[in-house]
């Protein structure tokens, strides 16, 4: 059985999860403690990061970017990234920047303060940082309000990998009650056709101990 290592609020999981079923393709959830820094998890990502998907033959993939291209290589039928080079170009870029301008402007600042501090018995978190994070994020929503004012999706007429991997660090943050809604109506629109879609529902069941989501987060009419 395919299988995925995961952490209910990584960012980089939850595209994955999302992914795997756009594809339509089955798997098997495996919750990792990634910074526990598991011996045998080591053994299949010594970076000591998750996501990892063990195939069906059991071969070994981790990063989810790698994991997604693997995907749309290997499972061509419904593309995620673009059916052209151009398309393609845009879904990488606006990919890259949820997964590396976005995480380190505003993901890794409120998610590291807030949830990894605990589980790392780190202390409590520093407001100031969570505040940047919080501040950071606002431009980020005025981006992808301009991107689907203009296509009704990120980087495409339709739903494509750009759309989940952002869709993705909004609902961890989203989970915590950080995203401002209401500071930009069609980003707002448009996460709730994203998380209306089968593919995403499961994520919105996800429970951390300790961390309570607010009474909307699953609501799809927020």
């Amino acid at each position: 059985m395919r299988t995925l290592y995961h952490y209910p609020l990584s960012p980089f999981s939850r595209k994955v999860r999302v992914f795997l079923k756009e594809k339509s393709l089955d798997f098997e959830l495996v919750t990792e403690n990634f910074w526990e820094r598991r011996r045998e998890f080591l053994a299949m990502n010594p970076a000591a990061q998750v996501p990892v998907l063990i195939e069906n033959d059991e071969s070994i993939f981790a990063d989810s970017t790698a994991i997604c291209e693997y995907l749309e290589e290997t499972y061509p039928e419904h593309k995620l990234i673009g059916n052209s080079i151009r398309e393609r170009a845009d879904v990488r870029r606006i990919s890259s920047w949820f997964n590396n301008k976005f995480y380190y402007e505003v993901t890794k600042h409120i998610v590291d303060e807030k949830v990894f501090k605990y589980l790392r018995k780190q202390g409590a978190p520093d407001s100031n940082i969570v505040r940047v994070g919080q501040q950071n994020m606002l431009y980020h929503l005025d981006f992808i309000g301009f991107q689907v004012e203009r296509l009704g999706w990120l980087a495409a007429e339709k739903l494509t990998l750009a759309d989940i991997t952002a869709a993705s660090h909004l609902s961890v943050l989203d989970y915590l009650g950080d995203v401002p809604w209401e500071h930009n109506i069609p980003t707002k629109e448009w996460y709730m056709l994203v998380k209306s879609r089968p593919s995403f529902r499961s994520l919105l069941n996800d429970r951390i101990p300790g961390f309570a989501p607010p009474p909307y987060y699953a609501a799809l009419d927020f």
